[in-house]
């Protein structure tokens, strides 16, 4: 499992495992957002056998399905609400979505190089979202 820190308490994963969950507590996560729809995936790493074993673990799931298409303001709002209750792993299939979905969230309340710096130490891309982050500061 990979896990690439891009705030203190955000951090963006590829797929996660039930079999993670332990370790995601033991680091100090208390909120898991899962943003991969489960028709992605096989029945072993959909949203209901990852939000079994995270909540086994002690922390709180949430389920934010985000596609490419599909991503809208609603959805960046929740995700930013619910990772405001604590210490948050978003996971996707590279990380990139949950990466894109906090940067908007992010968008007017941190300067738009701050945002794509943080995403940048992380290993994720969002200079071609600039314009875009501009836009909503």
């Amino acid at each position: 499992m990979q896990i690439n820190q891009i705030t203190p308490d955000y951090a963006a994963s590829p797929q996660i495992m039930p079999a993670d969950a332990d370790t995601i507590a033991a680091q100090g996560f208390t909120i898991v957002i899962c943003n991969r729809p489960d028709a992605e995936v096989p029945p072993a790493q959909q949203s209901d056998a990852v939000r079994a074993a995270v909540e086994a673990a002690g922390m709180t799931f949430v389920d934010n399905p985000v596609t490419h298409q599909g991503l809208n303001m609603d959805m960046v709002h929740a995700q930013t609400a619910a990772a405001a209750q604590g210490k948050t792993l978003a996971y996707c299939a590279s990380g990139t979505r949950s990466t894109i979905v906090w940067a908007l969230g992010q968008a007017g309340k941190m300067p738009v190089d701050d945002i794509v710096a943080a995403a940048a130490k992380a290993g994720y891309d969002l200079n071609g979202m600039r314009s875009q982050l501009e836009t909503l500061s």
